[in-house]
């Protein structure tokens, strides 16, 4: 399992071949990059904070308990933090699974998990000033199918 948090810009596919190369055994690898999206045009920029210690601790449990549910290889996340600019990567999940199946539903929970439960606090800047990004409805609602 490859956990990082890190406040450095990654390539997705020098991450995803990476992990890839070092997994011969595997059939199936899914990955999911995360973009900042600049939703209403006029995004300056988004700050992420977390606490260092424990957020990378709660990504680590939570990998795990994927790793658990599903027939899996291996797991890499990495988050960023600080500020980033529209079209910056946030986030990338790859799982490695023998069969696509179990990489597909353990990329997709992680997501989910990442999305609504991951202690990242993000605050975007537009023109009209600062504001904290408040939780969705729909991100509680996509990760209550796994309870």
């Amino acid at each position: 399992m490859i956990v990082r948090v890190q406040d450095a810009v990654f390539d997705a596919g020098a991450e995803l071949n990476a992990f890839a190369t070092a997994r011969p055994e595997v059939g199936a690898i899914v990955t999911f990059t995360g973009l900042v999206r600049d939703v209403t045009g006029g995004l300056r920029g988004m700050e992420i904070e977390h606490y260092p210690g424990m957020t990378a601790k709660a990504i680590e449990t939570i990998a795990t308990e994927a790793q658990n549910r599903w027939s899996l290889a291996d797991v890499l996340v990495i988050h960023r933090y600080g500020v980033l600019q529209a079209t910056d990567p946030i986030m990338m999940v790859a799982t490695a699974s023998k069969h696509r199946a179990d990489a597909f539903a353990a990329a997709d929970f992680l997501m989910d998990y990442l999305k609504s439960r991951a202690p990242f606090w993000k605050k975007e800047t537009t023109g009209d000033g600062a504001s904290w990004v408040s939780a969705k409805d729909e991100d509680e609602a996509a990760l209550d199918r796994w309870s």
